[in-house]
């Protein structure tokens, strides 16, 4: 059964990349981000989706404060780009901000959909990503590169790790 859920999920992947209309994200109640420091609790049952978004935006510049996919995106602007488009929940557009509307989360209870933070400017919570599951997260991690998934037992992922949260119930 495992194996057949890792097949429909890179079958999906691949409409998706395809330019696959989905599903359209439920209505959120307010067009603002959400206030930093209240908990956000998004269902479960958008994982998936927040994922397969994710990997749709493979490859896609990276700008520093950029937002959308046509003018580039940050590591905290890819994010908030995907659960809006993916759960219709507004983040606001910093790390360290989005890290405070999140529950920690041991590594080893990191699932596909939860954030992964790292401190790569010498402070908490200065980068972030996806992650995608087996040690992977989807992130966009500076200027001149793309979009892309690293490993988090890559060195220097590693050495700046600072753990898991989740926006999921």
């Amino acid at each position: 059964m495992k194996c057949y859920s890792k097949m429909a999920s890179i079958a999906l992947a691949a409409l998706l990349l395809a330019g696959c209309p989905s599903r359209t994200p439920p209505a959120t109640s307010s067009s603002k981000p959400l206030s930093v420091g209240k908990r956000v609790e998004v269902a479960s049952s958008h994982r998936e989706e927040v994922t397969l978004y994710a990997l749709g935006l493979l490859n896609t510049e990276y700008r520093y404060g950029g937002s959308s996919p046509e003018g580039g995106l940050d590591c905290s602007g890819l994010v908030s780009h995907i659960f809006a488009k993916a759960t219709g929940v507004l983040l606001p557009h910093n790390a360290a901000a989005i890290a405070s509307l999140a529950r920690p989360l041991e590594r080893s209870a990191l699932q596909a959909g939860d954030l992964v933070f790292f401190n790569t400017l010498g402070r908490p919570f200065s980068h972030m990503g996806v992650y995608l599951g087996e040690d992977k997260f989807i992130h966009a991690p500076s200027s001149g590169k793309l979009v892309r998934i690293d490993l988090l037992s890559n060195r220097y992922y590693a050495s700046r790790f600072e753990g898991g949260r989740t926006l999921f119930q």
